[in-house]
């Protein structure tokens, strides 16, 4: 990376804590000083630049790795797991995120020349960077210490770097979430429909219908682009659901389960101690117990940090 040293400089100067959200809209900061267990979540519109360490991405069965000097593209939302998988207090986890909204790219889009884009395409992807967009990056960073510059200079710079990504490997992924009526468009109408009414049983033809498409081609977009089918989907997303109910209602596994769709509590208990590794009470509580370190941890190294400081 020709512009790796500064870049790295600025997000070490300016971050504050794992993630930081930025004065730049859309942008924010990741920083960690050890490796972490896998974490769930739900992917958004986003692409991530690693400038040090590495991070895994896991969804479904496929594990997506990236490292120094490649980035993470998610154009869809589905639940995940990521982790960091390399980082020291020496040479800790640097990152750079960066979320855009479709309505931007279908106006660059529209002043580019056409290109033929596979068929199916998987919503996440991991790609080498190139100087280009690592210098866009650096100038959008920069503007962190010229706060005043932010509001002209980022939508510019914003720009150029939705340009260099619609020009690089995941281009198609990039312009796929520009066309509103497009094939990845319609299967992420129907994954907001299974997520806002995720307890609730649906036919795969309702959803197929609700799309546009026959019921085969609905299947092979949606399998291509979440790597699960719309059954799968349902049962993660409830999964990642109760995990956060659980959290908030500690010893109430019975009626998470029920409040999230499952009609049997033994069920649920199976099938979330196959996707989490522990059932659902000792999974909460291992998680509440490795919060409260956490916390501890950090009000320990805020607390060195401030010494160093004075000092």
């Amino acid at each position: 990376m020709e512009n790796g040293e500064e870049l790295k400089s600025l997000v070490k100067r300016h971050s504050r804590g794992n993630r930081t959200p930025t004065a730049i809209p859309r942008v924010g900061l990741m920083y960690a000083e050890r490796t972490t267990e896998p974490t769930a979540g739900m992917t958004e519109p986003i692409m991530c630049l690693v400038l040090q360490g590495a991070k895994a991405i896991t969804c479904g069965e496929n594990v997506l790795h990236y490292a120094t000097g490649s980035y993470f593209v998610a154009s869809i939302e589905v639940p995940v797991f990521g982790r960091i998988s390399e980082a020291s207090h020496v040479k800790p986890f640097l990152g750079v995120s960066f979320n855009f909204h479709p309505r931007q790219i279908a106006d660059l889009v529209i002043e580019m020349p056409e290109m033929d884009d596979p068929e199916f395409l998987c919503g996440l992807g991991v790609s080498p960077s190139d100087p280009q967009l690592e210098d866009a990056f650096l100038r959008m960073l920069r503007l962190l210490d010229r706060p005043d510059e932010i509001s002209i200079m980022a939508p510019l710079i914003e720009r150029e770097i939705l340009f260099r990504l619609l020009q690089g490997p995941q281009g198609a992924k990039f312009r796929q979430i520009a066309q509103v009526d497009g094939r990845q468009s319609q299967v992420r109408r129907a994954l907001a429909w299974i997520r806002d009414h995720f307890t609730e049983p649906f036919k795969v033809e309702d959803l197929a219908q609700m799309t546009g498409m026959s019921i085969s081609v609905f299947h092979r977009h949606f399998k291509a682009a979440t790597t699960m089918t719309p059954i799968q989907y349902q049962k993660r997303f409830r999964l990642h659901e109760a995990r956060r109910r659980l959290l908030e209602t500690p010893g109430d596994a019975a009626g998470v389960a029920f409040a999230v769709g499952y009609e049997s509590a033994s069920q649920f208990s199976r099938e979330y101690a196959r996707l989490f590794g522990l059932p659902p009470a000792r999974d909460a509580s291992r998680l509440r117990a490795k919060a409260s370190a956490h916390s501890a941890s950090e009000t320990s190294d805020d607390t060195e940090k401030k010494i160093e400081f004075a000092d």
